[in-house]
């Protein structure tokens, strides 16, 4: 999915504020799990994390 729009992912968060948190939080995950894997994410990880959040609004309908 390419760049979600803020109306998709807004209807999973409360708030804007609460969904920067929430991929904020995911971002962070996400992260820190490539590093213990050691593995090189070529996305960033706000992207993965975005596009990851999306597809579970989407999915969840």
């Amino acid at each position: 999915m390419l760049n979600p729009s803020i109306g998709v992912l807004i209807q999973n968060s409360e708030s804007r504020y609460k969904l920067v948190l929430d991929v904020a939080k995911k971002a962070r995950e996400i992260a820190k799990e490539a590093q213990d894997n050691e593995q090189i994410i070529i996305e960033k990880p706000v992207t993965l994390a975005m596009d990851q959040m999306a597809h579970q609004v989407i999915n969840k309908d």
